[in-house]
C-alpha cells in the first residue's frame, strides 16, 4: 500500500491563484484544502488538522499574519509557508516573527515553491521513537521539543524567532556562529552586511535572560559573530 498523502492548506483570496497552486500540488501527490480568507483557514484547520499551510498576506478578513499569530498562540506548530507581494526587510521579519516558517515573495517560481514545501515538511517530520534530547549549558536548558527554555528555575518567555535563535545558538554551545550563517538558518536568507535584526534579538535575548538572573551567557566576537559558553 503506497503512503498517506501529507494534507496543505493554500489560502489566498486570489481565485485564480489559489486553484493553480492546488493543481500543481496536487500533481505532486498531495491532499489539498482551500480557503480565501484567514476566518476559513482558522475554521478548517481547528475541524481537521493540515500538515502544512500555504498562506498569503494579504487576505480580507483575516490577513496571513494574523492567522500565523492566532495558530501558534493555540499551540498550533503546523508548518508554514508564507506567500506576499510585499518584499521589503520589515514585512518580511513581521511575518517571520508571527510564526510563518518560511517566505516566499510573488512572483514566485513554482519549482522553487515546491522544494521549499518538502523542506519544511521534512523538518516537521518526527523521527520515529525519537525525542529531541534537552540542551544545556551551564544554568541555561533548551527543549526543542516542547519549544520551552529555562535559566536555573526560571522559565524564559520567548517568541518564536527568539526560541529558534537561542536554539541555535545552545545547540552550537561554543562555537562562534558568524552573522551570514545565523540568517541563513534562522530566517533562510541573508538580510545583507548592514541590517541590525540579528543584534536586536541578541539583544533581546540578553535582556530576557539578564530578568531571570543569568550573566553573560551570549557573547559577541567582534567582527564574526556571537556565541553561547558558560561565564
Amino acid at each position: 500500500m503506497g503512503a498517506v498523502p501529507q494534507t496543505v492548506l493554500v489560502a489566498d483570496d486570489d481565485r485564480a491563484i489559489r486553484e493553480s497552486l492546488t493543481r500543481a500540488l496536487e500533481l505532486e501527490g498531495y491532499e489539498v484544502v482551500g480557503a480565501a480568507d484567514g476566518v476559513e483557514v482558522l475554521t478548517r484547520v481547528r475541524r481537521d488538522p493540515v500538515d502544512a499551510l500555504v498562506l498569503d498576506v494579504m487576505m480580507p478578513a483575516l490577513d496571513g499574519i494574523g492567522v500565523c499569530r492566532v495558530l501558534r498562540a493555540d499551540g498550533d506548530r503546523t508548518p508554514v509557508l508564507m506567500l506576499t507581494a510585499r518584499v521589503e526587510t520589515p514585512d518580511r521579519v513581521a511575518g517571520l516573527d508571527a510564526g510563518a516558517d518560511d517566505y516566499l515573495p510573488k512572483p514566485f517560481e513554482l519549482d522553487e515553491l515546491l522544494a521549499r514545501l518538502r523542506a519544511l515538511l521534512r523538518r516537521a517530520a518526527p523521527v520515529e521513537g525519537e525525542r529531541a534530547a534537552v540542551l544545556a549549558v551551564g544554568g541555561l536548558r533548551v527543549d526543542p521539543a516542547a519549544r520551552r527554555a529555562w535559566w536555573e528555575s526560571t522559565e524564559l518567555t520567548l517568541t518564536k524567532t527568539e526560541f529558534d535563535l537561542l536554539e541555535l545558538l545552545v545547540r552550537n554551545a561554543g562555537i562562534v556562529l558568524d552573522h551570514s550563517g545565523v540568517y541563513q538558518r534562522i530566517w533562510g536568507y541573508d538580510f545583507g552586511a548592514d541590517s541590525k535584526n540579528l543584534a536586536v534579538y541578541v539583544g533581546y535575548l540578553r535582556r530576557k535572560l539578564a530578568a531571570a538572573g543569568a550573566g553573560e551567557v551570549i557573547h559577541t566576537v567582534r567582527g564574526v559573530g556571537y556565541t553561547v559558553r558558560r561565564s
